[in-house]
């Protein structure tokens, strides 16, 4: 990964409480960490925590979701046990709406649709493959998507996901012939200088964890002349 990292001193926070805070990941940022050795984005939130409330010891920062790697946007820890099994268990029962933004070469043959596939998973090539019928090991995966605009080479779909599977926007689309920008791994032709891949987490929506409001946390788009343009054709 080339592109800038998320440390303690350009740390995006969007949305902070005595019980949960949410981040704006950049490309390079590893939520778990890998053989790479690079810090992970917790621990980087756990520094600025210790720093801003002077905690001595350490912190306590639940991970609640995942990001891929190349993947930016929205990502929630929890700062508290309790919240953290609550969180835990809203993901876990769908509790979320998870909004993507994905930038494609080619569009989907339908302006709007909903995909349904069983993903396979291979834990040796790190990768998701999308099968119209279910097979051994597999798991159902749905999203819906709609065609936001087009650039001159590019089209932008928002995608909302009804499950949470490994790879799963990078295979379903993948799979129905629209890759993501710069996704090497599912049949993008070319990667993008950075190494990340134009997929965006840009609005995750819940019903707080203990105080019971709604809560709507929308990442800003990365500092990009695509993602710039992407943002004129719609509204968000």
């Amino acid at each position: 990964m080339n592109g800038p990292k998320t440390h303690p001193g350009n740390l995006m926070v969007l949305y902070e409480d005595n019980h949960l805070i949410a981040v704006s990941k950049r490309a390079g940022d590893i939520v778990q960490g890998d053989k790479t050795g690079d810090t992970p984005l917790p621990e980087t939130v756990k520094d600025y925590i210790a720093h801003k409330y002077q905690k001595p010891g350490k912190v306590f920062l639940g991970v609640v979701h995942r990001l891929d790697r190349p993947t930016t946007g929205v990502i929630v820890f929890a700062r508290t046990s309790k919240a953290l099994s609550r969180m835990n268990r809203l993901f876990a029962e769908g509790g979320t709406r998870k909004t993507y933004w994905a930038l494609v070469g080619t569009p989907p043959p339908e302006t709007a649709g909903r995909l349904v596939h069983w993903l396979e998973r291979n834990q040796k090539q790190n990768k998701s493959y999308a099968r119209a019928k279910e097979v051994p090991g597999s798991k159902q995966a749905i999203l819906n998507y709609r065609l936001l605009g087009s650039l001159d080479r590019y089209h932008l779909l928002e995608i909302d996901l009804e499950t949470g599977r490994h790879h799963q926007i990078r295979a379903q689309l993948a799979a129905i012939g629209s890759p993501i920008k710069g996704d090497l791994k599912y049949g993008f032709p070319r990667s993008n200088p950075d190494g990340g891949i134009h997929l965006h987490a840009r609005r995750l929506e819940f019903i707080h964890p203990v105080r019971q409001d709604p809560v709507s946390i929308l990442a800003p788009l990365p500092d990009d002349p695509l993602w710039e343009a992407c943002g004129k054709l719609d509204s968000i």
